[in-house]
């Protein structure tokens, strides 16, 4: 009896030719072909995959890189991926550069993890492994029941710093906030550069509703049962009053964070602020204002995952910014010929490596070589 020898296929799961340029750049490097399949949408918008040849017993890499259109790609993989299981694949392993929903890894208020759900869903279609780069939150990889492998995108993004900024030696760090610190005080010390820090926001800033600052709210609800009231805060008598003794709460005070301001000199400097993910860029064009006013005289911004959304290459494009720094982690050609000023660093290079080593049954530290927790 013929047993077919045990290999491994790559297969993109992208139904528009954008998304597969990833997948082609990784498939050259290893030395092999794209698998057969087709991927498309029929005319009532429900996903369709055609797996084109036999992967019986064989190891399957799902190459995902994700659009615009978040939902869509989802779907494409976890079809595709059944597809595979159905069709008796030995295992299912996707690489996923940009893992979706990933800011969405926090209980906020009445809304859901949808990372975590996410997660469950993927184990569920097939999948037994995930190959992925810079997740935003490294406690993202405890929501799933499977080996996963965050890579780092740091090696690339220095390199681009000593190889193409001029003088980057007169350079400075900068954290876009106290939470992005540990990050960019790991590129400071790798770099042998100072660090500064931008505290405080613009009003009416997303993190309002995130960090429930305007939460209990200021006005006492009267509606429901009264019996579960709970002690509100007088305004005429500022005292703090409950409905039946033992139920007395301390009076929250509200957040406020100052107006934005820069900790450390800039002054006569290359300021490069370093970030995983770029999408709204409002934030970013406030602080590369603010940087300019406090001296720096050049402004980069070095980012994994370059989302890049709405009106991004505009404001990117008419802003005191000098130039944005991203992998290929998400198509965004659309987007560079909007604006001369992002620029693209490929890593195919370590994908196709962790691949590799996956599939031979090699260790995976060597990618993580001199790489620490805050990269």
């Amino acid at each position: 009896m013929n047993v077919p020898k045990s290999g491994y296929r790559v297969f993109s799961a992208n139904s528009t030719a954008a998304c597969t340029e990833l997948a082609k750049k990784i498939t050259e490097r290893l030395g092999v072909e794209l698998g057969k399949s087709v991927v498309y949408q029929e005319s009532n918008r429900e996903t369709r995959v055609d797996v084109k040849e036999s992967v019986r017993g064989q190891t399957i890499f799902i190459i995902q890189t994700i659009p615009r259109d978040v939902n869509t790609a989802i779907m494409e993989l976890l079809v595709m991926a059944y597809a595979l299981k159905t069709s008796c694949a030995k295992n299912i392993i996707g690489v996923i550069p940009y893992f979706p929903y990933s800011k969405q890894c926090k209980m906020r208020k009445r809304g859901s993890i949808v990372c975590k759900l996410l997660a469950s869903m993927l184990a569920k279609a097939g999948l037994s492994h995930i190959i992925t780069m810079d997740l935003h939150q490294k406690e993202i990889q405890g929501f799933f029941s499977f080996p996963v492998d965050n890579l780092r995108a740091s090696p690339f993004l220095l390199q681009y710093i000593q190889e193409e900024i001029p003088d980057y030696r007169n350079a400075i760090i900068v954290a876009k906030s106290p939470a992005a610190a540990k990050r960019a005080q790991s590129y400071a010390e790798r770099l042998r550069l100072g660090l500064a820090v931008i505290h405080g926001e613009a009003q009416c800033a997303e993190s309002d509703m995130a960090d429930g600052r305007h939460s209990p709210p200021c006005v006492r609800n009267t509606s429901g049962h009264p019996g579960l009231e709970l002690p509100y805060t007088s305004l005429n008598e500022g005292k703090q009053q409950a409905p039946f003794p033992g139920i007395e709460l301390p009076i929250m005070m509200a957040k406020e964070k100052p107006p934005i301001t820069v900790v450390g000199d800039v002054g006569g400097r290359i300021a490069i602020i370093v970030d995983d993910i770029i999408d709204d860029v409002e934030d970013y064009v406030a602080a590369a204002d603010i940087l300019k006013e406090r001296g720096a005289y050049k402004i980069y911004i070095m980012a994994t995952h370059g989302l890049l959304s709405a009106d991004a290459p505009r404001l990117i494009e008419e802003s005191a910014i000098d130039e944005v720094v991203v992998t290929n982690t998400v198509p965004h050609e659309v987007q560079k010929l909007q604006c001369p000023k992002i620029k693209t660093v490929d890593v195919s290079m370590i994908l196709a490596e962790a691949i590799r080593r996956i599939h031979n049954g090699e260790s995976m530290a060597y990618l993580f070589r001199n790489i620490t927790v805050d990269d």
